[in-house]
């Protein structure tokens, strides 16, 4: 069950993500505000790390860049940044808190 929770999240935030970005696509005056964050990991094992990094990869508007050598840091370019926090607490809240219920 935890799964099918996972993948809607995913699928929720991959259409709504998608969405953003066209919205900012066809903009007359493109209004980005790119930015790069140090995402402070929750998540531990290579499983779970793998499968956040991979998620905000694939979710329109976001890119993993890089994990720390402590396996404490996700490096995540961010094509519109306006609020650190409010993406950091999006991801916790949403695709980290699934993926601890998920994969143990």
């Amino acid at each position: 069950m935890n799964w099918l929770r996972l993948v809607g999240l995913f699928v929720r935030e991959l259409i709504l993500s998608a969405l953003r970005v066209a919205w900012l696509a066809v903009q007359p005056r493109l209004a980005l505000r790119p930015g790069i964050i140090a995402y402070p990991l929750s998540v531990t094992s290579d499983r779970q790390i793998a499968l956040l990094a991979n998620m905000v990869t694939l979710t329109p508007g976001t890119l993993s860049i890089d994990v720390s050598d402590g396996r404490r840091t996700l490096v995540i370019h961010v094509l519109g940044l306006a609020d650190r926090e409010a993406v950091i607490g999006q991801i916790a809240a949403g695709f980290e808190t699934q993926i601890l219920r998920t994969i143990r």
